[in-house]
């Protein structure tokens, strides 16, 4: 075999190589249920403050500038929809304070507990689908969550405890030795542990703790309870907690930014903001390392790990395509069904909690979310009126921060007198000068 000879097979060789890796390549892509064709990623994008600089939402501006201002905060986004269609997007203030960059309404933040209405969500598309029912019990040999590794509890009650105790934060667990999700290190005190603390080694050791009270029979607000419904998403579904969120709920709806957030500044997603504390913030222990001190919003709190009960970060617009696919009203892209909705909205005992929502009042629905460093309230009136604001910052105030929230956005939407007809969802774009929008 001649020299040439040899080096023209070697090139045909290579060429095959290549092109077999390229449809490889292709092949997994296409099965992927994390890709995302780049035609439809960041399709919300395109809405930026100045399609919302209009002079009948003057007075909503000045509110929350001034309410910013009042408290110390570092930026906002909000959003407000009528009827499903998006009236009004715009940010606030600060998106990253040291380097000068303003919120847009397109950037994400962390959502804290308003992750519990995406997960209740979730859960409710399962019964649908008959993979699992309300009265499903977690535990023991014929609960959802049968694995050996969840076998070994100390309280027989806890064979008791069903989805719906779980969502509506009657499960029979409470705060009183601290939140489950926010001792990590008394996990890892525990010899069968060790960091990184995951959310099975939480629920493994809430396992061995006795309940406070028999299932179903009180409330005490949980966020333990969303980290084992994470669980249960993910054995009745047979994927990851995140991925079926996103196929069977995110992505139907056309929302394509939303996912679980990271705990530090390093793992700060593109569009992402930062996130502030109060003035003076005290260091807690970091979740992954005993003797290093961190921020509680970069590094103390394990944002991962809250998963379904607090890690996902979204834009204020995406949030509401969300809740308008779930707020009782028809419309097109409804994702469950009006019984589900029902069954999510319907206080059946006194003194027990909607699933997934914070609190059904006689004319709103409203969930509220509260991490360090952010701070949301998701509010749906029954005129058909719904806002989404979410803040990159904290307060002190506690739960009273969600009530001064409501009552200033309660004033600003009283200012506006008529709704322009436009959808901020449905805009295009004018192929000929990107400035034209076309309504």
């Amino acid at each position: 075999m001649t020299f040439l000879r040899k080096i023209f097979i070697s090139l045909i060789v290579i060429t095959l190589i290549t092109t077999l890796n390229v449809i490889l390549f292709s092949w997994n892509n296409a099965f992927d249920i994390d890709f995302i064709p780049p035609t439809v990623q960041n399709s919300s994008n395109h809405i930026n403050n100045t399609l919302s600089e209009r002079p009948e939402f003057r007075h909503i501006d000045k509110n929350v500038e001034r309410f910013i201002k009042r408290n110390n905060l570092a930026g906002a986004s909000l959003a407000i929809t009528k009827n499903g269609a998006l009236k009004f997007a715009k940010g606030y203030g600060s998106a990253d304070k040291e380097l000068d960059i303003a919120v847009q309404p397109y950037n994400i933040f962390r959502i804290a507990s308003v992750s519990k209405l995406v997960t209740a969500t979730a859960i409710m598309k399962l019964c649908e689908t008959n993979k699992i029912s309300l009265s499903s019990t977690a535990f023991g040999s014929n609960g959802i969550l049968n694995d050996s590794i969840y076998l070994n509890y100390r309280d027989k009650k806890v064979e008791q405890i069903t989805v719906r105790d779980l969502l509506n934060h009657t499960s029979g667990w409470t705060n009183r030795w601290g939140d489950p999700m926010f001792i990590h290190r008394a996990v890892a005190n525990q010899p069968e542990f060790s960091y990184p603390i995951t959310g099975e080694d939480i629920i493994r050791f809430m396992l061995k703790k006795r309940l406070h009270y028999p299932p179903g029979t009180l409330s005490s607000y949980s966020n333990f309870g969303y980290a084992i419904l994470e669980k249960i998403i993910e054995k009745a579904s047979g994927t990851s907690y995140e991925n079926y969120v996103k196929t069977e709920i995110l992505y139907p709806l056309e929302i394509f930014d939303m996912k679980i957030g990271g705990s530090y500044l390093w793992e700060r997603y593109d569009l992402e903001v930062k996130y502030y504390e109060p003035d003076e913030p005290y260091l807690v222990p970091d979740h992954l390392e005993r003797d290093k001190q961190a921020l509680r919003s970069y590094g103390g709190n394990d944002i991962r790990t809250l998963g379904a009960a607090g890690g996902w970060i979204a834009s204020s617009t995406d949030i509401l395509k969300l809740v308008s696919a779930i707020d009782g009203f028809e419309h097109p892209d409804d994702i469950l069904s009006f019984e589900s909705i029902r069954q999510m909205t319907e206080i059946e005992n006194l003194g027990d909690s909607p699933l997934g929502w914070r609190g059904i009042r006689k004319a709103y629905w409203y969930r509220t979310g509260t991490l360090a460093g952010s701070s949301a309230l998701i509010v749906r009136y029954d005129n058909g009126i719904s806002f989404a604001i979410i803040f990159n910052s904290s307060s002190w105030k506690g739960p009273e921060f969600a009530n001064d929230i409501k009552k200033m956005m309660d004033k600003s939407l009283k200012s506006v007198k008529t709704w322009p007809e436009y959808d901020l969802y449905n805009l295009k774009l004018n192929t000929n000068n990107t400035e034209d929008i076309i309504f």
